[in-house]
Parts: structure tokens; C-alpha cells; sequence
């Protein structure tokens, strides 16, 4: 019997690789064999490499199984593929230079070939017709570099790749340039490669001339690529009832519909909070890592002039570009006239061109500048020929753009768009309180004086900034509330002490509780009754000699911190007297140096009554997916399908039925029957209802 399956080896490799794998001593004639008969192949296949050779792809996948079996008789084994593969990649058939390419991966998964020259190779194929084989080799690419880096960097290999890639992006084949351009992305994404140079390699792809290559490339830098939604949902831990957990309870428990549903109406829940938890990724750390910011902006705005590219591709460009300049606080002074051509309500995507304008503002802009730009907006917008959403929508744009450049507001035109604050229409009257808001803490003097309300502790301390000027401060403010000197209170030693003791007595944490700690609020009442007095100049040098002395402790911090958003609340009184305001409003100040979202443009507080289509669409779409409402529930498997006998004998006519034996018995039923039945009719209603 061995003898006749020793005679079979030959034809049957399956089996001759799992003998090899066991023992490769003791088969190394019939490898050697099918190496000879592998040679034989490869010459024929060079005489007509666009046949397809069946023997010569099971030989191949065979030899990349065994090699490391026997490494010095397959020692060029993979460099003769690699050239058969560069040579003919081209006009080989698909199938077997698939084959190949898989028994290449195979060598390098099992550390037979150095990655260097192979990812080359691969970068190459690109250039192939053949979906299937690039998206393999994307795979590949990208776990083998993730891969090599998992331990530790290896900054030679990423080196020599990222130069090879930087030449693949120029490369004819505009298929094999964005899959090179894809690998990168994803690396990135990954964090395999996310320094400096990966970042400018990708930035020469937005000059790139196919469009494809230059929308990817913006893409990456605008933060919207869909494969980085859905990076970090697998790490993060979910709060509340797991899908799984459900699951397996409603497996376990006793089925019935009532727990079907209750099943249902779960799981909807666990996938509407999910979808509601899910926030817009905006990851600007790409954009941080360019070498030159205003360089790359100047390059990108000379391309956007002279594009004719579509309307949706020079939109993109215009968004990073305005991006780069908020980020990086950049100069490009025909930016602002290029997007004032574009700033008209009947304009498509304009609220994304108006956000442009508000990324790109920042507070080394010229006010010049931006003051035509609120003039555009306030004359194509704010007027009262244009409907309610266009009014909300252009003051909402004048907001953004001045709380990142008050100085580009004129004080004419704030107390005009200030006067729609008692508009009709409640959209356009918040939009304009909120304008008004703003201008209360950044600037009041150029409001109305009925606009700029109660004056308070805070808004008296306001200084409007000039052009140029930055305002920096050499003290932590509002630490004149502090006292000068640290007190120190009595037994303070003998109470730790005394902590210390009741604590290797008994683990009770009750030896903590007499330590006094409510002095820090009785010194903050006195402390601020003191500094109510004080002058803003004597003020000023308390606090500047209180943080250069001593490490302020975290209680300190809170007191402060407290006295702060006290002095919004304060009306300032020249007497000393002080009533608080019962309606304050008070906004987070560091939201200029944050880019605006398109919800901050478009924020609608009054929603606008809906047409009878647009309800009864909603009422559809409410629709699907819902059971029926009303009537008896039917609860057949199939609709289609006949009733039961018993449900047929209930629709009947009573004269039908009234000879039948059952409703005859009914009549004759004894008191104590009727009472059972009567019992189980009733139970059964109740578990119905």
C-alpha cells in the first residue's frame, strides 16, 4: 500500500507538500523532481508567456509552501519570479500572475525575501489592469509596513519607500499613482507613518494634474475620509447594553412576542444612541506638519485661479486653503476679494464658502480687508428683501468672522445689524442678540449705549485691542483675591499627626473628618471684600506679586476661577453697591482660536412650519419598517395563507352552526364549567391587553 501511494507523489502535490512539511530529509528526490519539472515549465512559459500554464501554477504555489523546507535549493526561487513578474506583468494571464504575486507573499510572510526590493515590485503592478490583483497588493503593502513598524521604527525601509513612493506619485499610470497615494493615506491613518515627511510627500499630490490624485490628497488634509470614521468605534467602550448581551438573553429566555418586541424596540435604541454618539472627525494634525504653510497656501490659491476643474473639487481647495490660513495665521491677501465673487444667496453651497470666510479670518488680517467682506455679506444677505433663512444665515457668517477679528467690524455697521434685534421673525432676532453678545465682551464701545447692557465688573475691565497689539500678561488675573502671605493654621502638624495615627489604629476613615478645611472659603468672603475696593492699578501689582511668589494649589485656582465668572454676574456700581444680573449669558472666550463648524453657520433656532408634502414624507418615512397599526393582528408566517378551522367556524352564520354538537353542549354545561370558562376567557383578555 506505501509503495502505491509512494507512486502517486508525483502527481498528487497536496499530498507530497504535507509530507515534506513532516520530514523534508526523506522526500528531498521527489522535491527535487518537481523543481526540475518546474524549470521545464518556466521555459516553456518564456516562450509564450500569455498562455496559461495549469502545471506551472500549482508548481509555483507548491515551491512557496516548501521553501522554507529547503532554503539553499530555493535560493533564487523568488528573485526568478520577481523578474518573470517584471518583465512580463503586463501581457501575463491574470490567474497566474496572481499565482505569483500570492507565492511572493507567501515567501515574505515566512521571512524568505527582504521587503525592500518586494513592496518596489508590488508599487509597480500597479500599473496592472486588474482590480482584484491591486487590491491584494494593497492589503499586502499595508500590513506588511504596518507590520515591520509594530516593535519598533525602522527608518531606513521607511525611508527608501517613501522616496520610491514620492517618484510613484509622478508616475504615468494615474491608477498605480493613487494606489501609492491610497497606501500612504491609510499608514497615516494608522499611525505607521505620521511624521513630517510622509505629510509633504502627500501634500505635492494636491498639484497633481489627474483629478482623482488631487481630490484624494485634499481630502486627507480636510480630515473627510471615511476609513478614519471608523478607526477608533472598536477601541472605545460603550456605555449601557451590549447587541451581544441582548442577544444571548433573548437566546436563553422563552421566546414569545411580547419579548421579540421588546428585543426590537432595544436593539433600535442601542443603534440610534450609537448613531447620535457619533461625531464628525476633524484631526488637523496633518495640516500642523507641513514645512511650509504659506508656501503650500500660495501654490494651492494660484492653482484654484486658473482651475477648471468642477465646482465640488475648487470648493475643497477653497476649504483648505482657508483652513491653513486660520490654522497657521498665514497672509494671502487676494484670498478674500477671489471669495467675495461667490458670496450670493442663490449661490450653491454657500453657506461652505461663507465658512470659508470665517476659517480664514484671524487677528493679523487687516481690518480693511475684512471689513469689504462684512460689507458683501451685510448687502447680499442682511437685507429685508431676502428671505428670514438668508438674513440668519449671513448675520450667523458675521458672527464667526468677527470673533476671530473684532477689529474687521466698523461701529456703523454693527449698529446697524444691531437694530434686528427686535426683528419679526425669531431667527433673525437671535442672530443678532448673539452679535450683540459678542460685541459686549470684545468690544462694547462700538455699540449703542442701550446695546451694551448692565455694565458689570467684567465688561468695565475690557480693553479693545488695536491692530498688531497682543495682550499679555506677566500674573494669573483675578489672583489679587488671594491673600499675600500663606496662614498658617494652628496644630496643623498635630492634626496630621493625629490623621496619621487614627490611621494605622483602625482603617477607618474617620480620623479624616476633623481636619478643618472650610478656612480657604471664609478667607475667600474677606479676601473679595477687600479686593472689591481695590483699584485696578493696586489690583494688578497684588496679583502680580501674589503668582511670582509661590505655586498656586488647585483650591486657589477654583477661588479664582469663581471670582471670575462672579464679575460677570455683578453690575458695577461706583459706590460699591452691587446687584446681580438675573439673565447672563456667559460664553467660553477661547472658542477664536477653534475653526467654526457649518452648524455654526446654519444655526436655525426656530424651525420653519413644513408644507403638508413635507409632512406627509415624514409620516412615510415613519412608516417603514413599523408594524401594522389598528385591527386584529394577523400572525401568520405566510399572509397568504388559508385561516385555521377555528377561525373559519367564528366568521359563520349562527344558523350554520347553531346544530352542532359544541353549541348545543354549551347550553347543558353545568354552573361550575361555566365558571372555568368564564375564568379562562377573562385571563386570557388580560394577557392580551
Amino acid at each position: 500500500m506505501s509503495e502505491r501511494n509512494r507512486n502517486q507523489l508525483p502527481n498528487n502535490l497536496p499530498q507530497l507538500q504535507n509530507l515534506i512539511k513532516r520530514d523534508p530529509e526523506s522526500y528531498r528526490e521527489e522535491f527535487l523532481q518537481q523543481y526540475r519539472h518546474y524549470q521545464s515549465n518556466v521555459e516553456i512559459f518564456r516562450l509564450n508567456p500569455q498562455q496559461y500554464n495549469k502545471s506551472l501554477d500549482d508548481l509555483v504555489m507548491f515551491l512557496a509552501q516548501v521553501a522554507h523546507a529547503y532554503p539553499e535549493g530555493l535560493a533564487d526561487f523568488p528573485q526568478e519570479l520577481k523578474d518573470l513578474l517584471k518583465q512580463h506583468c503586463t501581457v501575463l494571464d491574470p490567474s497566474l500572475r496572481m499565482t505569483f504575486c500570492r507565492a511572493l507573499i507567501l515567501l515574505r510572510n515566512k521571512s524568505l525575501i527582504s521587503p525592500t526590493s518586494l513592496l518596489e515590485l508590488f508599487f509597480e503592478l500597479f500599473r496592472c489592469q486588474d482590480k482584484l490583483l491591486r487590491k491584494t497588493l494593497f492589503t499586502h503593502i499595508v500590513t506588511d509596513i504596518k507590520n515591520i513598524n509594530a516593535k519598533h521604527k525602522d527608518n531606513k525601509l521607511n525611508t527608501t519607500l517613501q522616496n520610491f513612493m514620492y517618484t510613484m506619485l509622478r508616475d504615468s499610470s494615474a491608477v498605480a499613482a493613487k494606489q501609492s497615494l491610497g497606501v500612504m493615506v491609510e499608514l497615516y491613518h494608522r499611525n505607521v507613518w505620521n511624521d513630517a515627511k510622509t505629510v509633504n510627500v502627500i501634500a505635492t499630490a494636491c498639484f497633481s494634474k489627474v483629478t482623482k490624485i488631487m481630490v484624494a490628497a485634499l481630502k486627507f488634509f480636510l480630515g473627510k475620509d471615511e476609513d478614519e470614521e471608523h478607526g477608533s468605534d472598536s477601541d472605545s467602550e460603550e456605555e449601557g447594553p451590549k447587541v451581544k448581551d441582548l442577544m444571548l438573553r433573548h437566546t436563553v429566555a422563552h421566546k414569545t412576542r411580547k419579548r421579540q418586541k421588546k428585543l426590537d424596540k432595544a436593539l433600535k435604541a442601542i443603534k440610534k444612541h450609537k448613531k447620535n454618539k457619533k461625531a464628525e472627525p476633524f484631526n488637523f494634525s496633518a495640516l500642523h506638519l507641513l514645512h511650509d504653510p504659506q508656501d503650500f497656501a500660495e501654490k494651492l490659491f494660484k492653482q484654484l485661479e486658473s482651475s477648471t476643474e468642477r465646482f465640488e473639487v475648487r470648493l475643497m481647495t477653497m476649504d483648505l486653503i482657508s483652513r491653513l490660513i486660520g490654522l497657521h495665521q498665514l497672509i494671502l491677501f487676494n484670498f478674500y476679494p477671489f471669495l467675495q465673487r461667490f458670496i450670493q444667496p442663490h449661490q450653491r453651497e454657500v453657506t461652505r464658502i461663507l465658512l470659508c470666510a470665517a476659517q480664514a479670518s484671524h487677528a493679523q488680517v487687516p481690518p480693511d480687508i475684512l471689513q469689504q467682506m462684512l460689507m458683501t455679506i451685510a448687502n447680499n444677505f442682511i437685507t429685508e428683501r431676502n428671505s428670514n433663512e438668508v438674513m440668519t444665515v449671513g448675520l450667523n457668517a458675521v458672527r464667526e468672522i468677527c470673533a476671530r477679528a473684532p477689529l474687521g467690524m466698523g461701529e456703523d455697521l454693527l449698529r446697524d445689524l444691531a437694530q434686528y434685534k427686535n426683528y419679526r421673525n425669531k431667527n433673525v432676532l437671535m442672530a443678532a442678540r448673539s452679535l450683540i453678545q459678542l460685541y459686549r465682551q470684545v468690544n462694547p464701545a462700538l455699540l449703542h449705549k442701550k446695546d451694551r447692557g448692565i455694565p458689570t465688573e467684567a465688561s468695565a475691565e475690557v480693553k479693545a485691542l488695536q491692530y498688531g497689539e497682543v495682550d499679555v500678561k506677566d500674573y494669573v488675573a483675578g489672583a489679587e483675591v488671594l491673600p499675600e502671605d500663606i496662614p498658617q493654621q494652628e496644630g496643623e502638624d498635630d492634626e496630621w499627626e493625629e490623621a496619621s495615627c487614627s490611621d494605622d489604629d483602625d482603617d477607618d476613615s474617620e480620623g479624616w473628618v476633623d481636619v478643618h478645611h472650610s478656612s480657604d472659603e471664609e478667607q475667600g468672603d474677606d479676601t473679595t471684600q477687600d479686593s472689591e475696593k481695590l483699584t485696578p492699578e493696586v489690583a494688578k501689582r497684588k496679583a502680580a506679586a501674589i503668582s511670582q511668589s509661590r505655586i498656586l494649589t488647585q483650591a486657589e485656582l477654583q477661588l479664582i476661577r469663581a471670582k471670575q465668572i462672579s464679575k460677570e454676574m455683578v453690575k458695577a456700581a461706583p459706590k460699591g453697591k452691587g446687584k446681580k444680573r438675573k439673565h447672563v449669558q456667559i460664553q467660553d472666550k477661547e472658542t477664536s482660536a477653534e475653526l467654526p463648524s457649518l452648524s455654526d453657520i446654519e444655526r436655525i433656532h426656530k424651525k420653519p412650519k413644513s408644507d403638508k408634502e413635507t409632512r406627509l414624507a415624514t409620516i412615510q418615512a415613519g412608516r417603514e419598517g413599523r408594524g401594522k397599526f389598528g385591527g386584529k393582528k394577523d400572525y401568520r408566517k405566510n399572509p397568504r395563507s388559508s385561516t385555521t378551522n377555528k377561525e373559519k367556524k367564528k366568521n359563520k352564520a349562527f344558523m350554520m352552526m347553531k346544530q352542532k354538537k359544541q353549541v348545543r353542549g354549551k347550553s347543558k354545561r353545568s354552573f361550575r364549567d361555566k365558571q372555568i370558562a368564564l375564568r379562562n376567557s377573562l385571563l386570557k383578555r388580560k394577557k392580551q391587553s
